[in-house]
């Protein structure tokens, strides 16, 4: 376990090289062998598929389900998480999408990886900075449970008027297979370990299921950009464009929620608890939804969002000790003034 703890532990420390590289290498192949990757196009989407699996189950194992009775000591975080990732972000990704992206396609995409929240990463990251890991893990659990529920009917309303079809029953499809499915089978491994091994024996596997999900994000991306080689380097100008486009939302949903969060009352804590949530984007859930109901094209901005997404937060973490005096700032205040008096 100690060597797939330190590979792991690289991965992590590296993930925009290794995402960067899975790109490089990807799109190399697929430019190199188009012809071949053009006539098992099912092979491969399906291959994608399969490893979005791989990269969710994990997480579900890792996730616990006694976390979300506790919903009702946090409830204003929760909820402001939830407004966040499926008011105040469809509607700025919306804006967004008309104004800077003409392609339906990538539009519809942009939109899809936009309404698909709750990163990988993000409880990892508010651990880091000693945020509220029970806050970031309820908000995730209620956040992740309304995916299946919110996301076709957005779709369905984004793609209205435009001549793309959606297919519900593929969305349906899609969802079932990577996030119903691995939140079924994620609770069974879950409750099959704790009982024959205990909490202890969750813990030994947790180094083996963060690899899982890391090399299956890694190939997913890989796969995506081998698939669309030859499009993507006579359209080169698509990843500057979404690389902007996401610059943008990035900075503008951290920016937005670290001072409505203030605002709101929240403490250091509970805001960490959900602002990596809350910007940040589930993209192999969203690759895989896209891959199986439209197609590779769909599934180009969620392969390019974890690159800006990843930098940008990593960013805001190292602003840790500035975020967390402008939050106790009120609290800092009130101090000296009962000082003096």
């Amino acid at each position: 376990m100690e060597t797939i703890k330190r590979i792991t532990a690289n991965i992590k420390k590296f993930l925009v090289l290794y995402s960067v590289l899975a790109i490089i290498i990807g799109w190399s192949l697929g430019v190199k062998y188009s012809a071949y990757a053009s006539s098992h196009k099912s092979i491969y989407s399906n291959l994608i598929v399969l490893f979005v699996f791989f990269m969710i189950y994990p997480m579900m194992i890792n996730m616990d389900w006694r976390e979300v009775k506790r919903v009702v000591k946090e409830p204003k975080a929760v909820l402001l998480s939830i407004f966040y990732n499926y008011i105040m972000t469809p509607l700025i990704a919306y804006f967004l999408a008309k104004v800077f992206i003409h392609n339906t396609e990538l539009a519809l995409g942009f939109m899809l990886v936009m309404m698909i929240p709750v990163s990988s990463s993000s409880v990892g990251y508010t651990g880091i900075v000693k945020g509220s890991v029970e806050v970031a893990m309820i908000s995730q659990a209620f956040n992740f449970l309304l995916i299946p529920i919110l996301t076709p009917i957005y779709l369905n309303f984004v793609a209205r008027g435009s001549n793309i079809h959606v297919p519900m029953n593929s969305i349906f499809k899609s969802i079932l297979i990577v996030v119903i499915f691995p939140m079924i089978f994620g609770y069974i491994t879950r409750w099959l370990i704790v009982k024959s091994k205990g909490e202890k024996g969750l813990k030994k596997i947790k180094p083996l299921t963060g690899l899982m999900t890391l090399i299956s994000m890694l190939f997913v991306i890989f796969f995506i950009f081998f698939l669309k080689g030859n499009m993507l380097l006579a359209k080169w100008q698509i990843l500057i464009q979404l690389g902007i486009i996401t610059l943008i939302y990035i900075v503008l949903a951290l920016l937005l929620e670290t001072f409505i969060n203030k605002k709101a009352g929240l403490n250091y804590k509970e805001h960490m608890g959900i602002i990596f949530l809350s910007t940040g984007k589930n993209n192999g859930t969203a690759v895989a939804i896209a891959t199986m109901a439209f197609g590779p094209l769909v599934a180009i901005p969620a392969a390019v969002l974890p690159i800006f997404q990843i930098i940008l937060l990593i960013v805001y973490i190292h602003m840790e000790n500035l975020i967390r005096k402008y939050f106790n700032k009120k609290h800092y205040h009130h101090n000296i003034v009962r000082e003096e008096e």
